[in-house]
């Protein structure tokens, strides 16, 4: 009875995994498709006029204010920041025994600064220059790097920490995506990247998110099946003796 009601609920439980992971890929390939478009009209230039003018409204809202909060909200993409959070999470998965879920972490981080990089050597587009910039920045400005890998590391661990804290989820969710829009969003109120940098950033590190928790999903599902197909295994076994 126990080993049928397992074998039921492993069944559903897949289910629900296909759905989510189906989703997943979902979401993966409309931003791939979103990248490749906005790429198109980068190596065009047919996207200038766009971004100057986005911009150019941007410049006429600032504010002394924002002047000095945005510059703040933008060190939260700096890679020595996502690297002390990511190692902090990384540790205390490892001291919760989830090895597979720090590895994943590391391979997203990892995976998305090496990505980044690439993308920016390939495309190398100039950054704008509309206005003095009062932030120092460096290399190229195809995708945003802050976009693309705040999206990708803090999107790891809002999905890490929405497994461990369900009660939380909704409220993880929200922050993580809050997060993640200001900086962006301070990339362009500071004049450093055109938008539709930020909006590639996006597209390229929703596809790598995906493409790692999806990869996550898997592997997990597969020690349960096993842990489970063990287990059930050991039951029948231990029926059949007690039968003999």
């Amino acid at each position: 009875m126990r080993v049928a009601f397992r074998h039921a609920l492993s069944k559903r439980l897949l289910a629900v995994l296909l759905t989510i992971r189906a989703g997943g890929l979902l979401v993966a390939g409309l931003a791939l498709w979103g990248f490749a478009q906005i790429a198109d009209e980068v190596l065009e230039k047919e996207s200038q006029a766009f971004d100057r003018a986005i911009l150019l409204d941007l410049r006429r809202l600032h504010t002394p204010v924002l002047d000095r909060v945005m510059p703040s909200v933008t060190v939260l993409g700096e890679p020595v920041i996502l690297l002390g959070v990511g190692l902090s999470l990384g540790i205390w998965l490892l001291m919760q025994r989830r090895r597979e879920q720090a590895l994943t972490l590391a391979i997203a981080a990892a995976g998305a600064g090496g990505l980044n990089y690439l993308l920016k050597e390939l495309f190398r587009r100039s950054r704008p220059a509309l206005w003095e910039r009062i932030v120092d920045v460096n290399h190229y400005s195809f995708p945003s790097g802050h976009a693309m890998v705040s999206l990708v590391v803090y999107g790891a661990i809002g999905y890490l920490l929405a497994i461990h804290f369900r009660r939380w989820r909704l409220l993880i969710i929200a922050s993580t995506i809050l997060l993640v829009t200001a900086i962006g969003l301070s990339r362009l109120y500071l004049g450093v990247h055109w938008p539709t940098d930020v909006i590639a950033g996006y597209a390229a590190g929703i596809v790598w998110l995906m493409a790692c928790i999806l990869s996550l999903e898997i592997w997990q599902e597969h020690r349960r099946a096993h842990h489970t197909r063990t287990y059930a295994s050991e039951e029948a076994r231990q029926e059949t003796n007690l039968h003999n």
